[in-house]
């Protein structure tokens, strides 16, 4: 066994660097056949999740095989080979099976435990089937470590260690208050129908969300999932709306979860503001359905029915946000928008407009605003080169206007709006910063002694099934001096009858049968044990074994049906 892992993950590399890592699904297709046509590599496969991108390779030289695989993966990242190298590991043979068993028992999952990673190294395995480049050992590894994974999940109480990232995401936007308790009553837009979209949802309608709004490019995806979330039994109400009615959707949902394949932003910081602003104004748009009513002009509106401390921003400033809107202009270019993005500590900064968001609106004149437009751009481009303030994680949930869940990686909503008041996001790289403090299960213990062990009996076997090939090559070859022995009494003895020979061939056979068997079963031992591959190489030399027969009984092994690549196999 050749083994070897190239990757990066959450571990090693910052967010940002991942998010510019990512791999489409054509980009890891290409990856794999260009791994194949590398010298160093015969198969490979390639796991890539929001938080890690690995490639697994067989290869025949460890030193050409890491440069080789770290020059494809930038290569085909699109993030240069200098800048991606200080993030990279490497991992080999023994540990490298160490790392993908960790890798699907949940231990080094960003947040411990969580079970989804089995589906995405399902996924992975799935991928290299369909491109044929998963081989014996990739086929043999990838659904040793699904059994391993699900060993640990029966076995051990790693579950409580830790939860799937959309239950660890809901708990940050709950903040201290229980996830059902926050989540009772409110309606949610889940943009997206993939695997981590349709778990959202479902787990949105489990802890206690009245309505969800499901939006994807693909309408009938978006409406089948509605449809089991009808059908689920939570007592969830359940549709679908087109993409393009998302940026309204948002003026009507308390809870956004948004996981897409988008190489884009999908929900930029102007398309969250117009919505919480429209929100913060007491107005909502018009009941869908009212014709010629469009979507982005936002006509027919109406109040909601407003609290004590609703009151609205003034009447010139909402009078020059409807005239942007109903232009279809950035919301930001109507003057108000980056007031209302205004951080907590403008005056500070010498920002004219104080530190009180929408009630500062009333009475600032143009000038002002344009001045605080210009300090706000100032603002965020120091905030691009500084790490986010911590406080914005620490705002209590009741606070919150509109809470939003990005799961996907590169990220689907722009990061510039955990500014905007009353919004509060949570993405991939506020839960890594959370999860680093969340406390480690005792069964975490449980689990790397069944990782510790499962690698050990992997790596027996693997060895064990090295020598296979060189032990049924040399009981073929004793069958033919057998058939060869049998043959020349037959020409010397031509007056024995069937019985005779029958008899004096069994003798034979089993005379040579014994000879064998304490040598090929021990040679088997030997040969399970680290650094035992040198038996099989033994035992050819001493029997003079021809090569090329012992490639033909490898080659014939691997084409036997029962071997053949079955993704079922791996469930």
């Amino acid at each position: 066994m050749s083994l070897l892992v190239v990757g990066l993950s959450h571990r090693s590399a910052p967010v940002s660097v991942l998010e510019r890592a990512s791999l489409s699904a054509d980009a890891k297709i290409k990856l794999l056949h260009d791994t194949l046509a590398a010298e160093p590599a015969t198969e490979a496969t390639v796991l890539a999740t929001c938080n890690r991108i690995e490639l697994y390779a067989d290869v025949d030289k460890f030193h050409a095989g890491v440069a080789e695989l770290s020059t494809l993966l930038a290569q085909h990242s699109g993030v240069a080979l200098e800048e991606l190298t200080p993030y990279l590991y490497v991992h080999y043979e023994d540990r490298a099976v160490h790392h993908l068993f960790s890798v699907a028992c949940g231990l080094d999952s960003m947040v411990v435990g969580e079970g989804q990673i089995l589906g995405q190294i399902k996924d992975a395995l799935a991928l290299g089937q369909e491109q044929h480049s998963a081989g014996r050992l990739i086929n043999d590894l990838f659904q040793q470590a699904l059994r391993v994974g699900k060993r640990a999940h029966s076995e051990t109480g790693i579950d409580r260690a830790g939860q799937s990232l959309v239950t660890f995401g809901l708990e940050q936007l709950a903040v201290r208050t229980p996830v059902t308790e926050w989540a009772s009553g409110k309606r949610a837009l889940v943009i997206g129908a993939g695997s981590m979209s349709s778990l959202a949802a479902a787990t949105l309608a489990r802890v206690g969300i009245a309505e969800i709004a499901v939006a994807n490019r693909t309408a009938e995806r978006a409406e089948r999932l509605a449809e089991i979330l009808v059908a689920s039994g939570t007592g969830v109400r359940a549709s679908a709306i087109p993409m393009a009615e998302v940026a309204d959707e948002l003026t009507r949902v308390d809870v956004v979860v948004s996981c897409t394949g988008a190489t884009g932003l999908v929900l930029t910081a102007d398309d969250v503001l117009a919505a919480v602003s429209w929100g913060a104004a007491g107005l909502a748009p018009a009941e869908q359905g009212e014709a010629g009513a469009a979507p982005q002009a936002h006509q027919g509106l109406h109040p909601r029915t407003a609290g004590p401390d609703s009151a609205g921003p003034d009447a010139d400033v909402l009078a020059r946000l409807v005239a942007a809107a109903e232009a279809g202009a950035r919301l930001a270019d109507a003057g108000a928008a980056r007031t209302i993005s205004a951080p907590a500590d403008t005056e500070a900064d010498g920002c004219p407009v104080g530190p009180d968001g929408r009630s500062a609106l009333t009475g600032v004149d143009a000038n002002s605003l344009e001045l605080h437009g210009t300090w706000a751009d100032q603002g965020e481009a120091a905030a691009q080169r500084q790490p986010r303030r911590s406080a914005r994680t620490q705002a209590h949930a009741t606070d919150v206007r509109l809470a939003l869940l990005d799961l996907a990686m590169p990220r689907d909503i722009d990061a510039a709006v955990h500014r905007i008041p009353g919004v509060r996001l949570v993405d991939i790289e506020s839960l890594a910063e959370a999860s680093a403090d969340a406390p480690m299960a005792a069964d975490v213990d449980a689990v790397r002694g069944i990782v510790a062990q499962e690698v050990a009996a992997f790596g027996a076997a693997q060895r064990a099934a090295h020598i296979t090939p060189t032990v049924v090559a040399l009981r073929a070859m004793a069958a033919e001096v057998v058939a060869m022995e049998v043959a020349r009494l037959d020409g010397r003895l031509p007056d024995l009858d069937e019985r005779q020979r029958a008899e004096v061939t069994q003798t034979v056979r089993r005379v040579v049968d014994k000879l064998l068997h304490a040598p090929t079963v021990r040679v088997k031992q030997l040969a399970s044990e680290p650094g035992g591959a040198g038996y099989a190489d033994a035992l050819r030399e001493l029997f003079d074994l021809d090569p090329q027969t012992v490639a033909s009984v490898s080659r014939a092994d691997a084409a036997d049906p029962k071997n053949d690549d079955d993704p079922g196999r791996a469930s």
